[in-house]
Order: C-alpha cells, then sequence, then structure tokens
C-alpha cells in the first residue's frame, strides 16, 4: 500500500479521510456524526476528549496534526525550518515570532538564487538610472552621509506564504506559516534618493536588480528583478536598508543594501541590491510576467488553466493574523486559569482594526486588546486571556479585520501559485 502523508490523505477527500483516520463514517457533515467509536478515536489521537466535537467542521484536520518542525543550522540563525537548499528558503515557527521586533536570528530566510559572496560594504555600489536626469551611484558611505537616515519597524512577507495549505498543490516553496518577518530597518527613504535623480515624469515604475546569481550560473539570467509603481516607491516607509535590528543585516536577508517594500510581496523588497532602474512602462524583469507574483482576476476551478491575461499582479498584501503564544499543541491545566494568547496581525498598506479569537471552532467569537503600530508598515501586536469551559481538546482560532471591514476567511480560493493564503491561523490547545 502506498503511504500518504496526513494533509496528502485530507487533500484529496477529508470526508473520506474522517472515515480512516477516525474510524467512523461522517455522512454529509461531521457535525451529528462525531459520536461512538469514531469520537473515541479522535479523543485517543488528540489526547483528551473534544468539547466542541459537534462544531467541528468535516474534513478538518485537527491543527495538532498540522505542525512541521524540521530545524537546521546556519550561522546567525535559530530554530528555522528547511524549507530548500538551493536555493535556500526556511521559515520561522510561529512560536519564535513573539517579539514585537523579530530577531535577526528568527527572521525568516527567502532566496531566488545564489547569493553574492565576499561581499565588501566599503566597495558596495548602488545606481539609480533610466528615467531620471540626474543618474546616480552611491556608496553605502554617501547614503548615510547625504541622506536622513531612519529607523522603522517594517514587514516583510513572502507572497507565497501559506502555499502548502493549498489543494490541489501549488509549485513553489510549500510556506506554512513562517515566511513572515518584522524586524527594524536602518537606512534611508527610497523617495529620497529618487527625488536626487530627478525623476522624469514620464516614469511609471521602478526595476530593482540585485548582486545574486542566476540558480544555472549563467550570468546573463536574472534569478529575480521585480519593481513596484512610482507611488509606491515614493511612499515614506519605503525604505534603503543597510542595517537589521542595529546590526549589519544578514548575510541571506541581502547585506549589504536592501529594499524594504512593507505591506508589498517580499519579492518587491530586492535584496543584495545593485540598482534601481526608472521605467516609463512596467518593469520587465525576472519573475515580473504572470503567473510569478500574480493571481487570477476570477475564482478559478482548483486546477484549471488559465489565460496569462486574466492574471493580475500582487500589490498589497491581504489582512491576516499569527497567533506566537501559545505553541500549538500546548497543554494547560485549568488549575492555572486563563491561557494567554497573543500574536500578531497585518493588512498590507492598510491598518488593522480589531482582532477576535474563537475556542468553538468559529461558533462565536471574543475580542482582544490591540495595540497600534509603532509605524506605518509595522505588523501589531495582539493578546487575550482565554477561559475554557471544561477539560478536553480545544483548538483557538484567530482572525483579523482591517480597517476597510475586509476579515480574514477560514479558506481561500485555490490559485496556480499558491499565493495570498491568508486563512485563519489556529492552535491546538489540550486542557487537562
Amino acid at each position: 500500500m502506498t503511504e500518504r502523508g496526513l494533509s496528502e490523505l485530507y487533500a484529496a477527500d477529508p470526508l473520506h479521510a474522517d472515515e480512516l483516520v477516525f474510524g467512523r463514517r461522517t455522512g454529509l457533515s461531521r457535525r451529528g456524526f462525531l459520536k461512538g467509536a469514531g469520537l473515541s478515536a479522535m479523543a485517543a489521537a488528540l489526547g483528551g476528549w473534544v468539547p466542541f466535537h459537534h462544531l467541528m467542521p468535516a474534513g478538518l484536520i485537527p491543527a495538532a496534526f498540522a505542525e512541521r518542525t524540521e530545524p537546521f543550522e546556519i550561522e546567525g540563525k535559530d530554530g528555522l525550518v528547511l524549507l530548500n537548499d538551493r536555493p535556500l528558503n526556511a521559515e520561522t515557527p510561529p512560536h519564535l515570532l513573539a517579539d514585537l521586533v523579530t530577531p535577526v536570528r528568527h527572521h525568516f530566510i527567502r532566496n531566488n538564487g545564489i547569493p553574492p559572496a565576499d561581499v565588501v560594504a566599503e566597495q558596495w555600489r548602488l545606481r539609480i538610472v533610466g528615467a531620471v536626469n540626474q543618474p546616480l551611484t552611491l556608496s553605502i558611505d554617501d547614503l548615510k552621509r547625504e541622506f536622513d537616515v531612519v529607523e522603522m519597524a517594517l514587514q516583510i512577507e513572502c507572497g507565497g506564504n501559506g502555499r502548502a495549505s493549498f489543494n490541489p498543490a501549488a509549485s513553489g516553496n510549500q510556506w506554512t506559516l513562517g515566511a513572515i518577518g518584522n524586524s527594524r530597518w536602518r537606512g534611508v527613504r527610497l523617495a529620497d534618493v529618487l527625488t536626487r535623480a530627478e525623476v522624469k515624469a514620464s516614469a511609471t515604475y521602478t526595476g530593482h536588480l540585485g548582486a545574486d546569481r542566476h540558480l544555472s550560473g549563467d550570468v546573463s539570467k536574472q534569478p529575480l528583478s521585480r519593481g513596484v509603481p512610482i507611488e509606491k516607491a515614493m511612499q515614506h516607509n519605503v525604505l534603503l536598508a543597510f542595517e537589521q535590528n542595529g546590526e549589519p543585516i544578514h548575510p541571506h536577508n541581502g547585506a549589504p543594501l536592501r529594499l524594504v517594500v512593507p505591506g508589498w510581496p517580499g519579492s518587491c523588497s530586492q535584496k543584495w541590491l545593485t540598482e534601481i532602474h526608472l521605467s516609463d512602462d512596467v518593469w520587465r524583469g525576472a519573475k515580473m510576467a504572470p503567473p510569478a507574483y500574480s493571481v487570477p482576476d476570477y475564482a478559478p476551478l482548483p486546477g484549471e488553466p488559465i489565460s496569462k491575461d486574466r492574471f493580475r499582479t500582487i500589490e498589497s498584501m491581504p489582512v491576516k493574523s499569527l497567533i506566537a503564544t501559545p505553541r500549538n499543541g500546548v497543554r494547560h491545566t485549568t488549575l492555572t486559569g486563563a491561557l494567554p494568547v497573543a500574536g500578531h496581525a497585518w493588512a498590507g498598506d492598510r491598518g488593522v482594526s480589531r482582532v477576535e479569537v474563537s475556542i468553538d471552532f468559529g461558533a462565536t467569537w471574543l475580542p482582544t486588546r490591540l495595540d497600534p503600530p509603532p509605524n506605518a508598515g509595522s505588523w501589531q501586536a495582539w493578546r487575550a486571556a482565554i477561559h475554557f469551559p471544561t477539560v478536553g481538546y480545544f483548538e483557538v482560532w484567530a482572525r483579523a479585520i482591517d480597517e476597510a471591514g475586509v476579515q480574514q476567511p477560514f479558506a481561500v480560493a485555490w490559485n496556480p501559485k499558491g499565493y495570498l493564503n491568508n486563512a485563519m491561523h489556529r492552535v491546538a490547545v489540550l486542557v487537562a
């Protein structure tokens, strides 16, 4: 018999998976059928009774089964989970993202090519060219000396964060939740540098180029070269950064110079930055053409072919939240009182207006305390104290609502590249 993982089993046929895993038929819904041997099997597998079993959606993989932990070692990083080693890509488990400012050692890694070797910051040069009246070539010292230096907490999230949950599976790194970080970046505003270069009125887009090499080794090929509309480039929190949390940027996070474009896909925040080209048209660099970093302009059937003219380039990312505390699978005793629950929320170019949590599979929702961001472009911290009505297996679900009233969904529509998955985060809690 072919062995299948739990996610694959549930993706193929969630109701049949219920029958195989818990030994009973569910009919059309798990509600009303989770009893007898099936309920006993689930309780045994989860380590406790499921008080809200009658509210549990059919075919839902319990959060207790969902966490993946495969740590690896790389200098300056700690606790990341390796997804790919060529190019190197690694995510951060949610419980390591509890800090408002993500430590460098816990900031995720997303590479597209081979990082430059033997980088010497003193010799680094950035060129501003294209549709400008005053082309510039600047050293990092020039940036520090000639422009206002600012520091901001800014979140960077990979556009494919959450890709592992799509069915059918989407190609690419199978990020779960941890392709997100919110470090303090120190640098100069891109707008100030572009103003010095005297951007022409005809310029509509930036193009970003870095010093990394294509995986093939072919120097004529770019691993990644994306850009943003000029209006986004001129926003006050888009930075040319040369420090991360008060120290030189980690080599795998783009040392010695990178762009930070908060709220948009991390691919816009070019690492190892060497050139910004102002273009009179949409930039045509590597991975700018659909379906890369693009989604259909309608909801397609899972797996159906889609014409490239139906794709739109991803810009502002959707509203999302993360539970950093407690860790998935925590054991909590009623003798200790309320369980502290905390995390972060963000919403692309928007702010977050509130975050709510549920312990009964979304039947009811509880408010949380939400902090304002330290600056525009940062995620926001939230927290709550939860009392459980009885012992047993529970799941804590979190959902954020942005300032326009848009709410995180329970699940998102499929798209072929697995982008923009902002489904609610949930963690398992066993109350003893």
